[in-house]
């Protein structure tokens, strides 16, 4: 089975019907579904930030999608850590929580799902929706 890695702005697209990216989010993942998808624990909590905002509720509806999709939260460890800051140092305009996706994914021998453009310039595994 393959695996693929969820950028944060995937996450994010695929619960705001509002965002630009929704429909093109909500058919990648549809897609990914008979892969592994798994999400960067630094873009679980980027995905996070706003629904804390918001409150509880908002939080539920988060932890409600990686439980029902049955995304797995991959944590950061000391290869996926070095895999970033070199991507980082290579990369100036990369900004480290790309990188630790772009990373999760060179770890894993990944696809790196994303709706950010310029990363297939950073990394042969993004795949833009």
């Amino acid at each position: 089975m393959a695996i693929v890695v969820l950028d944060a702005s995937i996450v994010i697209a695929f619960l705001d019907a509002r965002d630009p990216h929704h429909a093109a989010a909500v058919g990648a993942v549809g897609q990914s579904r008979r892969e592994e998808l798994v999400l960067p624990s630094s873009a679980y909590a980027e995905v996070l930030v706003d629904p804390w905002r918001r409150g509880p509720d908002a939080v539920a509806v988060v932890r409600r999608l990686v439980t029902d999709v049955g995304i797995r939260i991959e944590p950061l460890n000391e290869q996926i850590a070095e895999r970033a800051a070199r991507l980082r140092a290579h990369h100036r305009a990369l900004r480290l929580p790309d990188a630790l996706v772009l990373a999760t994914a060179d770890a894993l021998d990944a696809t790196a799902l994303t709706c950010d453009r310029s990363w297939p310039r950073l990394s042969r595994r993004a795949r833009v929706v």
